[in-house]
């Protein structure tokens, strides 16, 4: 029966706690687990048997006591409280409002479990989003309704580049060079074991820009209980589920550190005596991230959208990793930031060759963006992997021994890192602008080297160019 308390624990391992499990209980029901000296906490099931329950406190377990402690099953899932007011709102890992104001007015209670998107239900994105950026706008476009992960490292600039998307993204409606009408994203920013300091150059970052009032935030800081981390992002995308498909908004949900989701993750399986993994990880960690990731999508009757931009940070730069190697198989591309291009001082240093979105030749193109834009990013691909073959060369047989030919893909090389890629956090670049700067470094390059290119485009794109020095 729902509501009783059961008195006592049969043992207490770190955060998760074991007891006599009651009839019905369900998987991921909230559970409240009460003692003397610290009162009511919360906890979630998490594992079952005949006659036993796991439940995984929110929180440290320091001062329970398992002759005293008392067990209520709450006959619910984890839910989050939903309504108009949630834009302008800054709420804790568990969803509870951290901002200094009451909870939102609103009965509407919503499961941050989420449910699966029928895959018939489901609408292929096709909508270009401009970024502003060149390196991903020309290169590796991102698509409303597109999970695009960026992978990153230690020390990299991945929290200004995700911060200059939020500021730049919108998607172009009225015309193709940035200068026609365009909607505007709302943002579900959700941080997860992140230091003090970076969840404020975000919030700051937002007020400084303007954009708070459309932000939702979910912060769990490095200080918050480790196991809160595998809450946050639900209940982030709990309430951007509600505004893209209730609300009918374009909502833009950034994930910083997905790294960190992953380590909770793992402890809670240790906890639980599991079988690892590669690295020590769960082997349901694919299938855990798929559950976060595939909560992205267009449905068929909503105009709204829901566009995922997780940041991963990949231990010692190795995109190897289970974390980056699984997020790679289920998102649909990833952005690759390079150690290397930073401390030579380029931002956004963005890996031209690793990097891909596998959505892109689907939002490009006439009537999308510009009828050149699938050529030029071809050629750009072509011939930077070229320089990278030439640098290799170069590195073994020395600069000087190189052809005429190999000598001028390493000018192109340069040209195309500070021209094309580089550019200032505060450069919001339309894409007709990151197509001609395209065309500018092509310049460069033999006229018989240009072969993924229309002879047409060159003639109305690149001639002008030229004769204009």
């Amino acid at each position: 029966m729902r509501g009783i308390e059961y008195k006592g624990l049969s043992r207490i391992e770190g955060p998760v706690v074991i007891t006599r499990r009651s009839r019905n209980v369900g998987y991921n029901e909230v559970v409240a687990v009460y003692d003397r000296e610290e009162g009511r906490r919360l906890g979630r099931v998490v594992d079952m048997s005949d006659d036993w329950a796991a439940i995984q406190v929110f929180g440290s377990s320091t001062g329970l006591s398992a002759d005293d402690s008392r067990i209520e099953f709450l006959g619910k899932p984890m839910e989050l409280r939903v309504g108009p007011g949630l834009l302008g709102r800054i709420f804790n890992g568990l969803g509870e409002p951290i901002d200094g104001y009451s909870d939102i007015f609103s009965s509407t209670m919503l499961d941050v479990n989420g449910l699966p998107i029928n895959p018939y239900a489901r609408t292929y994105p096709r909508d270009f989003i401009q970024t502003g950026v060149s390196a991903i706008d020309g290169m590796n476009t991102l698509i409303r309704g597109q999970k695009l992960p960026i992978f990153s490292g230690s020390g990299l600039p991945h929290n200004r580049l995700a911060a200059q998307i939020v500021r730049q993204a919108k998607i172009l409606t009225g015309s193709t060079d940035g200068s026609g009408a365009s909607e505007s994203f709302v943002v579900v920013f959700c941080a997860m074991g992140v230091k003090y300091d970076v969840a404020r150059f975000f919030l700051d970052d937002f007020e400084r820009s303007g954009v708070l009032s459309s932000v939702v935030v979910f912060l769990s800081l490095a200080d918050a209980p480790s196991l809160e981390r595998l809450v946050a992002p639900r209940c982030a995308l709990t309430a951007a589920e509600y505004l893209a498909y209730e609300k009918n908004m374009h909502v833009l949900v950034v994930m910083t550190d997905m790294t960190n989701y992953c380590e909770a993750l793992r402890e809670v399986s240790s906890i639980r005596g599991e079988v690892p993994s590669r690295k020590g990880y769960p082997g349901y960690l694919y299938s855990d991230l798929a559950a976060l990731y595939e909560r992205a999508g267009k449905i068929k009757g909503s105009s709204g959208s829901i566009t995922q931009l997780p940041i991963l940070s990949m231990p010692n730069d190795d995109i190897s990793h289970p974390i980056p190697d699984l997020s790679g198989y289920i998102t649909e591309g990833q952005i690759v930031l390079d150690r290397e291009m930073s401390q030579r001082g380029i931002y956004p240093p963005v890996a031209g060759l690793p990097s891909l979105s596998r959505l892109m030749k689907d939002g490009i193109g006439p009537g999308m963006t510009r009828e050149d834009h699938k050529d030029v990013a071809s050629q750009l691909f072509a011939a930077y992997s070229r320089v990278k073959q030439v640098r290799n060369l170069a590195s073994i047989i020395g600069e000087e021994e190189l052809s005429d030919g190999d000598k001028r893909y390493l000018k192109f090389g340069e040209k195309f890192e500070q021209v094309f890629l580089s550019q200032g956090e505060t450069e919001n670049r339309d894409i007709g602008r990151t197509l001609d700067l395209g065309w500018q470094v092509l310049a460069d390059l033999p006229r018989e080297d240009l072969l993924r290119v229309n002879q047409e485009f060159i003639a109305k794109y690149l001639e002008p160019l030229v004769q204009a020095g």
